[in-house]
């Protein structure tokens, strides 16, 4: 048991960082071969953020523990809609564009209700990992094209996104630091695979529990640090943006890898319990978020802190079920 505690402190500590240097050593690099700073944030920094969903979830996969995998995409989208975005409205009260409201939220609700249809047999097969992985290639696809627009005009978010691109890292750093990140986040994911699966069998709580809530709290941690970041430098698009990113590319992505790898069977009551809240909770948050740019108003700091009430509630009721 304390070997499994230490192995999952050092995962979850090794895991946020070589995220943050795989996503520095990503966003560097990239904008030294030119890639546009539109596509660096929405792109590679919404991707970066998904990496470590996306390892851990690829680990547990391959070592049989594909429930985890569910709870991390799962509990790692209730953990960034309630909690990170929580703190960084708390942070900074958030004001919304109105193409959040119309384009990129609509967008996460229409994938999120995708995946759902896909989840009503009770299971994940391998075609259900093929076509999520398909839809995030689509996705990445599109977002890229939106990026080679953007090109065409200045906007405000180039600013955003070129302020988050360390200015003293040289081109040699950034690609050493990108291929840490690519050895060290399996290493990391391991560990914390490892002994976030031991606690919960040492303890008895099912695999699925743990992931939605130990690992997503972990693999979320990337979120939270640019939430706040972005939020202290009044960068609302860009805490927006990774944020919607992230949940994108953990329904498509991390679900896709872990039933590619591995197809399962859902947990029961998992579809109409967990999944129902997580959707929920999305569709509120976009209806609340239309409400305010249709009033010309902020999400001020009373959503943040509710935003965190529903994360208390929800971590709440899985201690007790």
């Amino acid at each position: 048991m304390l070997l499994a505690a230490l192995a999952l402190i050092l995962g979850l500590v090794l895991l946020v960082y070589s995220a943050d240097r795989f996503i520095a050593g990503a966003a560097v690099s990239a904008h030294y071969l030119g890639v546009s700073s539109m596509v660096i944030g929405l792109i590679i920094i919404g991707f970066g953020t998904s990496a470590p969903e996306m390892v851990v979830s690829a680990v547990a996969s391959w070592q049989g523990s594909s429930e985890l995998a569910l709870g991390n995409a799962v509990g790692s989208n209730i953990t960034n809609t309630s909690l990170v975005l929580g703190v960084g409205i708390l942070v900074m009260p958030l004001m919304v564009s109105s193409k959040t409201v119309r384009r990129e939220i609509p967008l996460l609700i229409m994938v999120t209700l995708a995946v759902f249809v896909l989840m009503l047999d009770g299971e994940q097969s391998r075609l259900d990992g093929v076509l999520l992985l398909s839809a995030m290639v689509l996705v990445t696809l599109w977002l890229g094209w939106i990026g080679t627009r953007a090109e065409l005009s200045k906007d405000v978010f180039d600013d955003e996104v070129l302020s988050e691109i360390p200015t003293d890292m040289s081109k040699v750093t950034a690609f050493w630091w990108l291929a840490f990140g690519i050895v060290m986040l399996p290493v990391a994911s391991h560990f914390m695979v490892y002994g976030a699966t031991e606690i919960a069998h040492a303890l008895g709580v099912l695999d699925v529990v743990i992931g939605l809530t130990i690992v997503a709290l972990g693999t979320s941690l990337p979120e939270l640090a640019a939430a706040v970041a972005s939020a202290l430098k009044k960068e609302h698009d860009l805490l927006l943006g990774n944020i919607i990113g992230s949940n994108m590319f953990n329904l498509l992505g991390v679900l896709g890898i872990s039933a590619t790898i591995n197809p399962y069977r859902l947990p029961e009551g998992f579809l109409h319990q967990d999944y129902l809240f997580m959707t929920m909770l999305t569709a509120s948050f976009w209806v609340v978020a239309w409400w305010c740019v249709k009033q010309g108003k902020t999400l001020s700091r009373p959503i943040g802190l509710l935003l965190l009430l529903c994360y208390g509630g929800y971590m709440t009721w899985l201690a007790t079920r």
